[in-house]
């Protein structure tokens, strides 16, 4: 075993890679190389660190130096002064933007980022290389399989998993040891275990980044849950776009193999599991449980009416259990802790943790893990730093798609299942999506409006017809045509597709609509009876115009695009608005701060 004084993490998740993280991993084995180093200090590439918004990231351990925004030209100073003088590089450390901290973070456990979080889900994605499964069984990997296997009864792991109170993290928050329960009490000669690693909400990557840094995490669990429902084989359902994941996952699984903790007679206990990936095209509706079987089958992937629930009747008629990535990643920590560990994190309703994506307009976007229960203020401006130059939160997005908004008089609401849902919300699979002031709301829902419209399957009339006719009146309104019958019309066409559309992605998609009609009302207003939109975001109801004190500074017109703004050199200046394309290039380059949007 190769011993080593010192080591570099460099995050390997899909954001830092996008950003040259492979390349700054290849630098520093250059450079240690060359300064005769490479004995001494390892190089690991591990899964996503969760604060996205500071990649690349290379941590330098055991200082736990947290380096951000490293550059190729930083490798060779973070190699010769910290690696090879011991002199940590303090201008390339991460500066903590968190609520009244402006401090220079010299080691990870100083950001308040982390100092916030409860990573039980994330606990090993930016700790070991997930391409490695001897450092999964360095922290208690393939323990709690081989627990349950030797120690427990089926029954016995069914019962622990109720006992914990652990709720599916995919959406509806279902009781998961009920679901296990249900489908290992099913009559049927085979079974299937599946994993929903989907994940289509716009914002959302929590189950990428798990299979990305903690692959082996998901297989345990699995073949866990095969043990307890009586499955020899499971499926794995993941997104193509997910190609990261896709291969440190395929690796985990003939990892698992060769040692013998996936096929037969695993531990020697007689009890045989196999995993399969599936991927899927990209379809947002396949992350509806009955769609994704129909995908797994070869079919088209549309949803099924409910019941017969998967549990009787799934993959190939089989009783099929699924859940999702966050939900199977907790699963061996409760078998090899308790279901009282679990249960102390969280609410009495919802315990545990929760990972969120968050993203839009705040300071720190990334993953976040929370215990649930946690006041929205301190995610929003502890752990996500604030709003970026100092704009005012408007509101946050959660559930994606099928959730709705939480406004800036609930931030101090505690983020649980049912409090999300009481305000009109949920919590969906995790997706956190942040707007501040300068974000029009009725926009806003038009958005999550016109994706839903795009990903209907088109079985059902009220999701294929109904949101269609949805988005025409949001346009309508964004465009200044709407009339106050539009809004009537919208509100009752919500709660119409609500009602009676056929699966639970076409029955939450009015949420965003109804969410904004009811906390930003006044803004539906002013689009259509006074034909302005207040943030100046829709195009069709704004202009852009230079007021007085007009210095002719030619600084707006040079970099106007279609030559709308006319002016001599010290003249005033206009804007042509037959020509004008409204883009606002021209507002930041005003001196005099006078030009406008109206």
């Amino acid at each position: 075993m190769d011993f080593y004084r010192s080591h570099v993490l460099v995050c390997g998740g899909t954001g830092c890679t996008s950003s040259g993280a492979v390349s700054i991993e290849e630098m520093f084995n250059t450079q240690l190389q060359a300064k005769g180093l490479e004995k001494e200090v390892k190089v690991v590439r591990t899964g996503c660190f969760g604060l996205c918004e500071a990649g690349p990231i290379c941590i330098v351990y055991p200082e736990g130096s947290f380096y951000s925004r490293v550059e190729l030209k930083d490798v060779e100073r973070i190699v010769d002064e910290h690696l090879l003088k011991g002199r940590i590089v303090k201008d390339l450390l991460f500066v903590d933007k968190a609520a009244n901290v402006t401090d220079i973070a010299t080691s990870i456990n100083d950001v308040t980022f982390y100092k916030k979080q409860k990573r039980v889900v994330l606990r090993n994605c930016g700790v070991i290389n997930p391409e490695v499964i001897e450092e999964y069984i360095a922290f208690d990997g393939y323990k709690a399989l081989g627990k349950a296997l030797t120690e427990m009864t089926p029954t016995d792991v069914v019962n622990i998993m109720k006992k914990s109170g652990l709720r599916g993290r995919g959406g509806g928050g279902f009781p998961t040891g009920l679901k296990w329960e249900f489908t290992q009490k099913a009559v049927g000669d085979i079974k299937y275990v599946a994993c929903n690693a989907d994940e289509g909400d716009p914002g959302a990557f929590m189950d990428r980044s798990v299979l990305e840094g903690d692959p082996h995490a998901i297989i345990e669990a699995m073949a866990i849950a095969g043990y307890a429902i009586g499955a020899e084989k499971g499926y794995v359902y993941i997104r193509a776009e997910y190609p990261i994941a896709v291969k440190r996952l395929g690796i985990a699984i003939g990892q698992a193999k060769e040692l013998g903790l996936l096929g037969q007679d695993i531990f020697g206990t007689g009890f045989n599991f196999d995993l399969e990936i599936r991927l899927g095209a990209g379809a947002f509706v396949c992350g509806e449980e009955t769609a994704l079987i129909a995908s797994i089958e070869g079919e088209r992937g549309m949803p099924r009416p409910k019941p017969p629930f998967p549990a009787q009747k799934g993959i190939f008629g089989k009783p099929t259990l699924i859940n999702n990535v966050e939900t199977y990643a907790v699963v061996a920590q409760i078998i090899l802790n308790g279901a009282e560990w679990f249960t102390a994190m969280g609410t009495e309703k919802s315990p545990g943790t929760k990972v969120f994506a968050l993203g839009g307009k705040i300071n720190n976007t990334g993953l976040v893990e929370i215990p649930m229960g946690t006041p929205l203020r301190e995610v929003i401006y502890d752990i996500g730093g604030g709003i970026p130059n100092g704009k005012a939160f408007k509101a946050v997005q959660t559930g994606g798609p099928s959730g709705g908004c939480i406004t800036a008089e609930h931030l101090d609401t505690k983020i649980d299942f049912d409090t999300l849902t009481a305000l009109g919300s949920m919590m969906g699979s995790g997706g956190m999506i942040v707007v501040d002031e300068d974000n029009c709301m009725v926009d806003f829902a038009r958005f999550f409006l016109d994706f839903t419209v795009d990903e209907s399957c088109g079985k059902c009339v009220p999701c294929r017809e109904g949101t269609k006719r949805m988005l025409e009146i949001l346009n309508k309104i964004t465009s200044g045509t709407g009339t106050l019958k539009d809004l009537d019309t919208l509100e009752e066409l919500a709660y119409a597709i609500k009602d009676s559309a056929l699966c639970g992605l076409g029955q939450t998609a009015p949420n965003p609509v109804l969410s904004t009609m009811k906390y930003f009302r006044d803004e539906y207003l002013a689009h259509v009876v006074d034909k302005k939109c207040p943030a100046g975001m829709c195009k069709d109801l704004l202009q852009v115009v230079i007021g007085d004190g007009c210095i002719g500074c030619t600084a707006c017109k040079r970099v106007c695009p279609v030559d709308a703004i006319t002016g001599e050199v010290k003249g005033v200046h206009v804007i042509d608005q037959s020509k004008c394309i409204k883009c606002g290039a021209c507002i930041p380059k005003c001196p005099k701060k006078v030009i406008v949007k109206q």
